[in-house]
């Protein structure tokens, strides 16, 4: 096989891909033949999701928080900032408009404006945890990465960018994604979540070389 195509479903919020995006992007650079493409997927889709998932805002940021304490202990998640975000004031922040802020930035730029929205998303969330429901911190980090904010705002607000996420969700639907972060390889073998660096590799080494074990390998070893 010459080329491996990587669906990556990821919300800004999820802490786990922070992880995966860092093992991804180190992947990618070692093996040219892979192609990344990147999907919303929403977690907390609106300003109430949150406490209606856990009962109320302040039972969600504290079982949330546990997550990011766990992924801070694995490679990779060293810079999470667990103890600034339980500080902070604000509600904890849901998807939408951190998912929007992607495809705006893909829209101008993207699939590698997307990823690197993304990641300064993320950076944002857990390393800076910053409140990336505000339209404030989300152009900073669309300037940070050199978009032209004029046109990243005006598609941040577009009817566009929010069908694009939608799309995103009905693709995630079809392909049976119910969590992140999830990777499909070639449209055909799903793989959930924040597999270690190594295993990633062993799987697009498996790829590459049309071993017949493939799949076998991604449903048992992780």
């Amino acid at each position: 096989m010459s080329k491996v195509v990587i669906d990556f479903y990821h919300d800004v919020l999820c802490v786990w891909c922070f992880l995966t995006s860092a093992r991804l992007r180190r992947i990618s650079q070692d093996f040219p033949q892979i192609e990344v493409n990147h999907h919303a997927f929403a977690l907390a889709p609106d300003s109430n999701s949150i406490s209606q998932m856990f009962g109320g805002a302040a039972n969600g940021k504290k079982e949330i928080l546990g997550h990011w304490s766990a992924a801070a202990a694995h490679p990779d998640g060293e810079k999470i900032n667990v103890g600034l975000m339980r500080e902070r004031e604000f509600p904890y922040p849901y998807s939408m408009p951190g998912l929007l802020a992607c495809k705006a930035a893909q829209f101008q730029g993207g699939m590698a404006a997307h990823w690197n929205m993304f990641d300064r998303v993320q950076k944002a969330h857990a390393v800076e945890a910053n409140n990336i429901t505000d339209p404030e911190v989300l152009m900073s980090c669309a300037v940070d990465i050199g978009l032209d904010p004029a046109r990243w705002e005006l598609d941040f607000k577009s009817p566009a960018a929010r069908q694009a996420v939608e799309a995103d969700l009905a693709k995630a639907h079809k392909f049976g994604v119910n969590a992140v972060p999830t990777l499909i390889f070639n449209q055909q073998w799903v793989l959930p979540g924040a597999v270690p660096e190594t295993a990633l590799r062993q799987v697009i080494e498996n790829l590459l070389a049309d071993r017949d074990y493939l799949a076998a390998t991604l449903k048992y070893s992780f």
